[in-house]
Parts: structure tokens; sequence; C-alpha cells
């Protein structure tokens, strides 16, 4: 319900007029708060990332992530995958987004454990000013012996420059729920 409420949202207010074109060129860094709720563990991490616009429609991107989390727990995971964009109006961006994933975690006296799969996700983009950028995603992940999961992401950027932007992202799973600040580097404008 509160998914199909904010994206019913956001396409109303794209009617409004004025010019933004998302830019699928960038670099992002970001630090984050991890919470899993099911085991009561918390910790924090690093991310890197970044997108490459093929053409108009098709970008191309990956991610790493690296987070430390109670009782000496490391996770490491990283994707990659291609997208496909479309402008909606001038102020709203639709995406879906294809991607191979993959997760570690380090659980000492256990061992490692890995697992790889695949995640699709489908979301928008609404320039709500020329400098603030918000966006809401559906993501699915689907690791082949750790199960599969849905979550919601939100987020919201300032555009300090044509070339930097910061904001915070939400994310929002089964178990899981991630609060991250990100740095968002542009570049090919």
């Amino acid at each position: 319900m509160l998914r199909s409420a904010l994206f019913t949202t956001l396409l109303a207010l794209s009617v409004s007029a004025g010019a933004q074109g998302f830019d699928y060129n960038y670099f992002q860094l970001g630090y984050s708060s991890i919470d899993v709720d099911e085991v009561n563990v918390d910790g924090d991490g690093m991310s890197l990332g970044g997108s490459f616009a093929i053409n108009e429609n098709y970008h191309v991107f990956a991610g790493y992530t690296s987070g430390d989390l109670d009782f000496n727990v490391d996770y490491t995971g990283w994707n990659a995958g291609i997208g496909y964009n479309s402008a909606l109006s001038d102020k709203v961006d639709a995406y879906a987004r294809l991607s191979y994933e993959y997760a570690e975690l380090d659980v000492p006296g256990f061992g490692d454990f890995d697992d790889d799969g695949f995640g699709f996700s489908v979301g928008l983009r609404f320039a709500a000013t020329p400098d603030v950028e918000l966006g809401a995603a559906i993501n699915y992940v689907d690791l082949s012996d750790s199960g599969d999961d849905t979550g919601f992401e939100a987020r919201a950027l300032y555009n300090f420059t044509d070339a930097f932007a910061m904001g915070l992202v939400g994310e929002w799973g089964d178990d899981i729920s991630v609060y991250s600040l990100i740095g968002r580097f542009y570049f090919g404008k």
C-alpha cells in the first residue's frame, strides 16, 4: 500500500513543468548503519558504487559493500548488472535493473559463508527541484542457498554542483534495515 502510494505521488508530481536530465554516469561512496532484526545484530559499513550510461536508455552498474557487525562478524557483498532507464516526463525517470549478486559472511569460530544469485530492481528518480532529487525503488534479491528477499528503498539527494551531490538512503528488507549517507560524483556532463 505504501509503495503504490509513493509511486502514485511521484508520478502525479511529475506533471509540473521543469527540465531535469537524469545522469547515469556517476561514482558513489557511502557510509551505512546496518540493523539485522532477526538475530539482533547491528554494525556499520562502507560502500562504493557507480553507473555508466551506454546510451540514452541503457546503463551498466556495479557496487561493493563491506560491513563490520556485532560479535566480529564481517560482511562483504558486490553486484554488477545492466539497467534500462526511460524518461516519463522532464522530472521523472523510471528504471529497471538486472544484476548478479554475491555475498560473503565471515563468522568467527564458524568460518566463511558465501552465496550468489541475481537481483532485480524497479524504481523512479524524481527532480523535486533543480537541486533536490528524490527516489524510490523496490529491490528483489534471490541468492542460491540463502533464499530471497524483497525490499523497499527511498533516497534524497542534494546537488551542490552539477558534478557533486550528497544524500540519505534508507533500505528496508524482511529482516535488515540499512541507513546510508552517500556522496555522488557525476562525470561526463
